[in-house]
């Protein structure tokens, strides 16, 4: 009877435990960029947050301590882990917004907006399609998926186990990394803004100086010329860019030192 008593005892610890990972796990995997997509099954992310909770459970499980087993601990642990998970996975999430972010102002700018705009689920200009695809690829190859699932492992050293973080600082790094992001979209599309001013100032100057001449039907196929043109070179240095900036955040995802 001890026996059977210890190993139901290890059973249930065993469960608990992958239960408690799996709630923080799930929402990270499923905003992840590529993985967390709207036209990926939601039966393929279930089976991938199963999968990472195997993974995760056996690294945290000296870290991790079991409360009593209580409906009320149980309930608490649910709403705790989701919290912490759904925070971290909308910090990466972010990433992924901030490329939509910089296709949209490239697209805008270079007269290239409504080009194959609603080819996804999202409603995306066609450079914007073209980065978070890229993107997405470019963060599988180099191994950010699974930088992820160290980030997460350390992350229960930072919030344990059923302890929510203190909602001031939650808001104040949430409004960091929507400003970061922003930050980030506008950087990397700096160069599309930059022609489309040089455009435009060029138009104006042309105008005044031939009035009768059509400018936009000049300049129009000229910046869009160059909108692709400038695609073509710059995309390779802006999802380097974007991959090294995911990549820091995955190092340091709170901003400590």
């Amino acid at each position: 009877m001890n026996q059977m008593a210890e190993v139901i005892d290890l059973t249930r610890g065993v469960v608990w435990l992958h239960v408690a990972v799996f709630l923080r796990a799930g929402p990270v995997v499923a905003l992840f960029p590529g993985i967390g997509e709207r036209t990926v099954p939601v039966r393929i992310k279930l089976v991938l947050a199963l999968m990472v909770t195997v993974v995760l459970a056996p690294a945290v499980a000296p870290i991790v301590s079991r409360p009593e087993a209580t409906p009320g601990n149980l309930l608490w642990l649910v709403l705790s882990e989701s919290a912490i998970g759904l925070m971290i996975g909308l910090g990466i999430r972010l990433f992924v917004m901030a490329l939509q972010t910089t296709g949209s102002i490239a697209g805008q700018s270079t007269s290239l907006a409504h080009i194959l705009g609603s080819a996804g689920v999202t409603p995306l200009p066609a450079i914007g399609h073209v980065l978070v695809i890229g993107g997405t690829a470019l963060a599988m190859i180099l191994g950010l998926h699974v930088r992820a699932i160290e980030m997460m492992v350390l992350t229960y050293g930072i919030f344990p186990v059923g302890l929510l973080p203190e909602a001031a600082s939650v808001g104040q790094w949430g409004m960091r990394q929507v400003a970061g992001a922003f930050a980030l979209a506008f950087t990397l599309a700096a160069p599309f803004v930059i022609v489309s001013v040089l455009y435009n100032l060029t138009l104006g100057i042309i105008n005044r100086a031939m009035p009768q001449l059509m400018v936009v039907f000049v300049g129009a196929p000229v910046i869009t010329g160059l909108g692709l043109l400038f695609l073509f070179l710059l995309a390779p240095t802006i999802l380097t860019i974007w991959a090294a900036a995911l990549d820091s955040f995955l190092v340091n995802p709170f901003g400590g030192g």
